[in-house]
Formats: C-alpha cells, sequence, structure tokens
C-alpha cells in the first residue's frame, strides 16, 4: 500500500535536458543557473516540458491569480551537498559526526539578509509574501506581477484533456539573488501531487478478506482446487503479524528502545490510537507506552476530495502497525501533511528535518518519474541533505506497479524513490513457515488467473500481470558513487554512457498474498456504524515501514548511535550473508497461492471469487542472483542487525 503522492502531481515529461540537470541535483548540484542577461539569472527546469508551442493557447489573463513559494538556497549549496556525503560515507573522516538542526540551520540554512532580500524583491514586484519557512518564501498575486517578478510570460497550454497555466520562458531572478533563491514552484498550475501506494486499500465501507486462509505459509494446501506448476498450491496467508516478520528478519531480542522513528502521510486517521492499540493486543505486540505514538498535524486540511483523505487513514494504520509491529519499543511520530500535494508533503517531511523529530523517516508515497520536475527535485533533495547532516535517514517506498508499462505506457521508475539521498524500498513476496521460519523471498510481482466455470482448471494461466514492486533506471538522476561497482552496467547504463541511479537500494515483504494484517475502524456495510476490523494488506507501502523499524533495531544494537542516510553502509555489505539474495523462483519449480475473495469487498453476498496469483512475475523486472531492480541488494537477513554494533 503505498500512498500516491499527489499522484496527479504533473504528468510532466521530461524534456531531453533534464537527466544532466537532475543528474546533478543528485550529486548535490543545484538547479543551474545561467545568466541570459547581465541582470537575470535563470532557474533551469521551471518551464515544464508540456509547454509547448503545438499546446500554446495564449497568454492568460494578467489578472488570474498565481501561488508560489520561492525556495532558498542557503550559504552554502555545494556544501551542504558534500558534507551529506562525507558524514554518511565510512571511509570518510565525517563520518557520523552530525549537526543537530540548529547547528545544520546556521552553517547552510538562508541568512537573514538572504530572506530579507528575496522579500524585498517579490513585494517590490506586487505579489503578497504570505508564509515565510526556512525553506521557502511563499507569495500570492497576479499573473501580472509574477511575470514581473519571474521575468517570463505565462500562457495557457493543453495538457491532455484539460488546460493549464505555465512560463512562456524559463522564469529567472534578478543576478544578485543568484545564490539566495534556489528554485521556484507553482508557476504552473498543474496538479503537483502524490499517492499511496497500498495493495487492496479499504474503500469507504469495510473491507475483508474472505478465505480460506493460510496460518503460515503452505499450512493449508488448496486440495480441491485445480494444480499449478504442477502441483496443489497453498491458500494465501491470513496476513503475518509481528513476531513472524520480526523473525524472518533477524529482530533477536532488539526492539528498537531509545529509537525514534517518524512517519510521513497525508492527512490522519481519527482512529489511529485506538486502532494501534487493539491491534497491538490482539496480536501479542507490546503495549503502546503512554507518549510513544505521537502526531504533528497542520492546523487545517485541504485538497481533501482530490486527495481521497479517507483513503489516506489505512496508510497511516498500515505505517503504524508495521513499525511497532516489529520495532515495538521506537517512538513513533506521525507527521501528517494538509494534502497529497507536493508542497504540503515537503512541509511535512521539513518539520521532521526543522525539528530533528526523528532518526530515521518512513514514507509510503510517491509518483512516476515522469511526473517529476526539476524544481521540484531540488526542493526533496535539499531536503534530504539536511536530514542526512543531521543523522536522519529517509526511506521511501520504490512503488507498485512494477516498470510502469502497464500503467503509463512508459518504463520508469518512481520518486522520489529515485532521489540519491534516500533509501529506496523493494518488494517481495515472502514465505514464513512453521515456528516463523524464515524459507524464502521472491521478487514481488503477480500474474493472477480465475478458476473457469467447470472448476477444473485455471483460465489462461498465469493469467495477466497485476501488481508488482517498482524498480528500475531513473532517466534523471545520476548514478551515486555507492552504487557504482555494485549495480550492473546493464541497468546503471541502460540510457547512457554516464550511468544513471537504479532503484531499489534493498527490500523487504510487499505482495499482498503473502502480506501483513491490519486493524483499523471502518464504515460497515450499513453505510452508518463503524467497527474495528482486520484485513491482510501489501504493497511497497508495507516495505518501507519494515525496512524503517529493522533500521530501529540496528541503531539500537549499535547504543543508539545513528545510522543517518544508510546507502553507503548498505552497499558496502554488498554480497555478504547479511543479506537475503532473494530470486524470481527460489524453488526451481514455480510459486503459486490460491485467493478466494468477496466480489462485493466485505461478505458473501453477491458471491466469490476465486483464483491463482502467481509469484516472482514483476513486468519486465527480475530479481536475479546479485543486485536487481526489484529488491535491491536483497532483504535484511540474521545477523543484519547486530552487524551494526561493529560499526
Amino acid at each position: 500500500m503505498r500512498s500516491n503522492r499527489a499522484k496527479v502531481r504533473a504528468g510532466v515529461s521530461m524534456a531531453a535536458t533534464l537527466p544532466m540537470i537532475v543528474g546533478a541535483l543528485a550529486l548535490g548540484i543545484p538547479a543551474a543557473h545561467a545568466a541570459d542577461t547581465p541582470a537575470r539569472d535563470t532557474l533551469a527546469g521551471t518551464k515544464p516540458a508540456w509547454a509547448t508551442p503545438k499546446a500554446d493557447r495564449g497568454a492568460t489573463s494578467d489578472s488570474a491569480r498565481v501561488t508560489a513559494r520561492v525556495y532558498l538556497a542557503g550559504r552554502d549549496v555545494a556544501g551542504l551537498a558534500a558534507y551529506a556525503k562525507a558524514v554518511s560515507d565510512p571511509a570518510s573522516a565525517s563520518y557520523g559526526k552530525y549537526l543537530s538542526a540548529r547547528q545544520a540551520q546556521a552553517r547552510f540554512g538562508a541568512t537573514a539578509q538572504q530572506v530579507a532580500a528575496v522579500n524585498s524583491w517579490l513585494t517590490s514586484a506586487g505579489l503578497k509574501v504570505t508564509d515565510v519557512t526556512p525553506h521557502y518564501v511563499a507569495v500570492t498575486g497576479d499573473v501580472a506581477a509574477a511575470e514581473q517578478a519571474f521575468g517570463t510570460q505565462m500562457h495557457d497550454y493543453v495538457k491532455g484533456s484539460r488546460t493549464y497555466r505555465a512560463p512562456a520562458h524559463t522564469a529567472s531572478v534578478p543576478a544578485s539573488l543568484a545564490e539566495a533563491v534556489l528554485t521556484v514552484t507553482g508557476l504552473d498550475d498543474a496538479p503537483h501531487k502524490a499517492t499511496h501506494d497500498d495493495q487492496l486499500p479499504p474503500p469507504g465501507t469495510v473491507f475483508r478478506n474472505a478465505g480460506p486462509f493460510s496460518s503460515y505459509y503452505g499450512s493449508n494446501v488448496a486440495s480441491t482446487l485445480p494444480e499449478a506448476y504442477g502441483k496443489k498450491i497453498p491458500y494465501a496467508v491470513k496476513g503475518y503479524t509481528g513476531r513472524q516478520l520480526r523473525a524472518a528478519y533477524g529482530a533477536g531480542t532488539r526492539t528498537g528502545k531509545g529509537v525514534r522513528v517518524a512517519i510521513t502521510d497525508a492527512y490522519a486517521s481519527p482512529t489511529i490510537a485506538f486502532d494501534a492499540a487493539t491491534y497491538a493486543g490482539k496480536h501479542g505486540d507490546a503495549a503502546w507506552r503512554s507518549g510513544q505514538l505521537h502526531q504533528v498535524l497542520p492546523k487545517n486540511y485541504t485538497q481533501t476530495k482530490e486527495c481521497g483523505a479517507a483513503g489516506w487513514y489505512g496508510e497511516e494504520t498500515l505505517d503504524v502497525e508495521a513499525v511497532h509491529a516489529v520495532a515495538p519499543a521506537a517512538d513513533v511520530t506521525y507527521v501528517g501533511a494538509a494534502s497529497c500535494y507536493d508542497d504540503d508533503l515537503l512541509d511535512a517531511l521539513g518539520k521532521v528535518v526543522d525539528h530533528h523529530l526523528a532518526d530515521i523517516v518512513s514514507n509510503s508515497w510517491g509518483d512516476i518519474e515522469a511526473d517529476q520536475t526539476p524544481e521540484l527535485a531540488a526542493a526533496y533533495d535539499q531536503v534530504f541533505q539536511l536530514g542526512a547532516v543531521e543523522g536522519i535517514g529517509f526511506y521511501f517506498s520504490s512503488g507498485d506497479n512494477g516498470d510502469e508499462v502497464a500503467s503509463t505506457g512508459t518504463q520508469q521508475v518512481d520518486t522520489p524513490a529515485d532521489s540519491a539521498w534516500v533509501t529506496a524500498v523493494g518488494g517481495t513476496s515472502l514465505a514464513v513457515g512453521r515456528n516463523n521460519t524464515y524459507r524464502w523471498e521472491t521478487g514481488w510481482g503477480t500474474e493472477k488467473a480465475v478458476l473457469s466455470a467447470d472448476g477444473k482448471s485455471w483460465t489462461d494461466f498465469p493469467g495477466a500481470f497485476t501488481s508488482g514492486a517498482g524498480g528500475g533506471t531513473s532517466r534523471t538522476v545520476a548514478e551515486p558513487t555507492y552504487q557504482k561497482g555494485v549495480v550492473p552496467d546493464s541497468l546503471a547504463k541502460a540510457y547512457g554512457a554516464a550511468g544513471n541511479r537504479v532503484v531499489p537500494d534493498i527490500a523487504a515483504i510487499a505482495d499482498p498474498n503473502t502480506g501483513f494484517l491490519v486493524g483499523q475502524t471502518q464504515t460497515l456495510p450499513d453505510g452508518k456504524s463503524q467497527a474495528y476490523d482486520e484485513y491482510r494488506i501489501g504493497g511497497t507501502s508495507l516495505a518501507a515501514p519494515v525496512i524503517a523499524a529493522v533500521q530501529a533495531l540496528a541503531q539500537e544494537a549499535r547504543g543508539g548511535k545513528l545510522i543517518g542516510f544508510a546507502n553507503p553502509v548498505i552497499y558496502a555489505r554488498y554480497g555478504s550473508k547479511l543479506y537475503h539474495d532473494v530470486t524470481d523462483d527460489p524453488t526451481g519449480s514455480g510459486l503459486a497461492v490460491a485467493r478466494v475473495d468477496f466480489v462485493n469487498g466485505y461478505d458473501a453476498t453477491n458471491g466469490l471469487t476465486t483464483s491463482v496469483r502467481s509469484l516472482g512475475k514483476d513486468s519486465s523486472l527480475k530479481a536475479v542472483r546479485g543486485y536487481d531492480d526489484v529488491t535491491g541488494v536483497g532483504t535484511p537477513a540474521n545477523g543484519y542487525v547486530e552487524s551494526y554494533r561493529r560499526r
């Protein structure tokens, strides 16, 4: 279940120059400024690729309203990237020498003089400053004022079936402010939002799995159903619980004591405290301590209809319960964004960094890379770099649509998981056997075929692709140093000899057919009453909090010393026994499970449907020996958590 970060986010396709631009961002270089006149400095990437002459419908009315954010570059953009890299690299003398939030702001944040100069420039153009934060200055005003401030005309452009405003030329700032301004967002008004990637998300009415179930993988064989891959197959598990996941990923006696984990999503479930406590009590997890679960929420919520606010409640519930199930003593802070739009999600991430609310941050949301724009990439990377210098690690789900071809028509990765400054978490199908024993994992990718009318065969077996872990090669982000020598050239150089970032970095359970049991208060079929209920769920929205929780266990193992941005360490251990090296067919004979589902999603009133779900079938992506674009370096094995004691 992975929240789609304002997935309508922009639908922006990338210009040919963007790989170089965003690739530079991945290495910590700010959005390129190229002087177009002696008095102005351009902000690369601020004219979207869809704003073409063919789509141009003429000038936007001068009186139309613009709401924008001018992101502040801070004192030392290059220095921030360099220090973020050094403090995260075990081979560096600066490794682990993290700064406090106050020290990071003092060393790399914008100066009062920079903020004052930006304010003066914007107001002199006729724009009204509505907010000033450590990261940006927000303004509003009419198009005429925005055109004056940013040195470009605004035109209306057709994009798909709608028309949006966008700069007709790349925006610019006065040359005197070139060192103060990182970028500007909001000049185009196409939606910039994310979605959560949770498989089988609960609808408005309660969602339930029908059964029969297995209590552990293979415990209940579907003896009356047709064979698959030459053998009888088990029913899908009812949903793994914390004890099974802790055993699978080598938790041992660690609980995450003394470690702070944050979760960012949009909105906030009104029943999260009750649901989390009820779930823990029913499944043998440690009871929540008083004050162990915190919430940091905005004053107001916006875009509730566009974002499907209630759908995000299930995302928060999954994330909170999964973290607690694997790291039951860790403190959990939920940071809710005011909407699923990028600006609000950036605000939520900024709160974590500005106040160092946690050491490890789980993020189960994102969008396709084609919807990313350079100015937003710059804003996100700045927050991730500030987090790195403070010892904060960000973990992002890699997506639930495999290579994205089936859903978008184009092979691509998801963002912000594509950022070189975050840990992208891929997904697996997990088999936990009797007595909580780890049996195997495959890369998560599902093909579905249904039972024939006579019940004697599966129609069109193995069926069509339904979902799978996101991954692949970025088209815009340069290959980070930590991936070199590990990621095969066939992946890293898929789009050019210089090499690009490949997703994911690490993986954990994600397949909803071998998923996690979640408890949530939902609306009953009568549409009026509500009650606590449970259902199985999956997606890389599950993998991200599971890995975040495992990292909390590892941080406890090293005496509470911060892990920070983990990728350099994760890749330094590549090929060791600390990882399960996941492949698509670990048994060599094909794998599948049987599922029986309610047609209406909650009871048998409208009948049942029976299907077979083949495992390890992730679109064009393949889990193979060594690094792969489904599971990265693999999943944590016994010894992974305790290995951090030596660092």
